[in-house]
């Protein structure tokens, strides 16, 4: 997978100092052929507590910082690793090729798959490119095409979540944002395939849902899903961004919380650190959850599928009348 430089939270500082003190022990034992292997051992077990406890207390926007980071792996450093093999489809059929949005055809564990995912950049230039991984009508339109390209020839979709909204620029609007995401949920209902839905970093608001429509909706332990940025929704309610922290709370947006409120079907493991700190062992990880929840769907009438995935919707929220 690509390798990419990321900034240091302030909850990861002690983590990054004690790599750093492995790191120069280790050049020391290099240097001056010395045996600290003991003290290297003492170290590494340190470590590992220490992930393990701050991993393990992390805030809601903790959470959020942690997948924004960029060294957290995109759909395109996931699918090499899930895909036995695969090719990259490319344009709406309509004049457009959205890079914030990508897809194509692959084969997991044998069968063949339609996979489509939103795709942040790598480094400042790529973000510019892949517009942060806020996908344009355009790119809507070429995962709507892709999904029925599937349910035509009967390939099971996957589809992978990880951008913080649709763009909401004045073209988007004006080439029919509102519109394309729309289409997507009505069609992604009604399509006679199993549709598995993975939410790999952030999950944001109807960029997200444009294709997370599905049969099983699955989400990485520290990805985030939520209805809107928490510092758009502070801004809204109390004016002023710098409530984030408070509205990450009250939104609900980790995957221990949505598991609870019957928004996602599993929690997916990821290693300690998250899935950034390895990610060959996330994408093994992820393959076979991918590969269990495609054989139970597969097991069902496309008849019944479509009737669950409909109810599964419906169940969503609670609703107070007064």
């Amino acid at each position: 997978m690509t390798s990419r430089k990321a900034l240091s939270l302030d909850f990861l500082k002690p983590v990054v100092e004690l790599e750093y003190q492995i790191q120069q022990l280790n050049k020391m034992s290099d240097s001056y052929e010395l045996s600290v292997q003991e003290e290297l051992d003492h170290f590494k077990k340190q470590l590992y507590n220490l992930k393990h406890d701050i991993f393990q207390s992390l805030t809601p926007l903790q959470r959020l910082n942690l997948v924004r980071q960029a060294d957290r792996p995109t759909t395109l450093d996931y699918i090499p690793y899930l895909m036995d093999d695969w090719l990259e489809l490319h344009g709406d059929r309509g004049g457009a090729d959205d890079p914030a949005l990508v897809g194509g055809i692959g084969c997991l564990d044998g069968k063949t798959v339609v996979f489509i995912g939103h795709q942040r950049g790598k480094d400042t230039k790529d973000n510019v490119i892949r517009n942060f991984g806020m996908a344009s009508p355009g790119g809507y339109r070429k995962a709507l095409r892709l999904m029925r390209h599937a349910n035509r020839f009967n390939f099971p979709i996957l589809t992978f979540i990880d951008t913080p909204g649709a763009w909401a620029g004045i073209e988007a609007e004006k080439l029919g944002q509102g519109e394309a995401i729309a289409v997507n949920l009505r069609d992604m209902f009604s399509f006679d395939v199993p549709i598995i839905c993975t939410i790999l970093g952030e999950g944001g608001s109807g960029g997200a849902l444009g294709i997370g429509i599905g049969d099983r909706i699955l989400m990485l332990e520290y990805a985030v899903y939520t209805v809107a940025t928490p510092e758009a929704c502070a801004a809204i309610l109390w004016k002023d961004s710098k409530q984030s922290l408070e509205a990450a709370e009250a939104l609900k947006i980790t995957s221990s919380d949505l598991k609870v409120l019957g928004i996602i079907d599993s929690i997916i493991r990821e290693p300690i650190g998250g899935s950034q700190s390895n990610p060959l062992e996330a994408a093994h990880i992820l393959k076979t959850h991918l590969k269990t929840n495609l054989n139970t769907l597969l097991s069902l009438s496309s008849k019944d599928r479509k009737e669950l995935r409909y109810q599964k919707f419906r169940q969503m929220g609670t609703f107070y009348e007064g």
